[in-house]
């Protein structure tokens, strides 16, 4: 969604619970769904991600959210939140269309890119940090960005942004879309 601005920050979060079910999870979850690798695999082909909810928004904007493999994994500590931050930020009763844990590896970038799809420009486009290191750079039409662990920020996923992960570890964030004002 075009915020007006490149990122806002939604201040302190509390990750502690989603951090932990994360980063315990088995190096093979990981690749257990590759939808988001197929779909966008133009701009996804340095991630992984552990899918929580996605859509199938061929029939846009009849949309079907569906459960993915994270769900089990992630849904007990990921609502919390997501519901907080909706609550404190954005008008309610809508719909999470998208939720995953989403890591790129270490030495690697998503190539800088617009989200074309409708979709994205009617959704809240929200990250929340669960590791970095001091060599991870958020772009932002041609802007750096550092995302701090502890906090939650919406970009403009309208305007042109990548991520280039220049360090040894690799980078995960939660990644939630949001619709406001759609039936649940």
């Amino acid at each position: 969604m075009d915020i007006g601005v490149p990122l806002k920050s939604l201040g302190p979060v509390d990750t502690d619970e989603l951090s932990k079910a994360i980063l315990d999870l088995d190096e093979h979850v990981w690749r257990e769904e590759q939808i988001r690798q197929k779909k966008y695999s133009e701009v996804h082909y340095n991630t992984e991600s552990v899918i929580a909810v996605f859509c199938d928004h061929d029939n846009w904007p009849n949309i079907d959210v569906v459960k993915g493999a994270g769900w089990a994994r992630l849904a007990g500590s990921a609502l919390p939140v997501m519901h907080d931050i909706i609550q404190k930020h954005y008008t309610p009763g809508g719909t999470i269309i998208r939720a995953m844990a989403a890591r790129l590896k270490a030495g690697t970038t998503i190539r800088p890119h617009t989200d074309h799809h409708e979709s994205f420009r009617h959704s809240h486009r929200i990250h929340v940090p669960i590791t970095t290191n001091k060599k991870v750079r958020f772009m932002i039409d041609g802007r750096p960005y550092r995302f701090e662990l502890g906090c939650a920020y919406e970009i403009n996923n309208q305007a042109k942004h990548g991520v280039m992960n220049g360090g040894d570890e690799d980078r995960i964030t939660f990644i939630f879309d949001y619709i406001p004002g759609r039936s649940v």
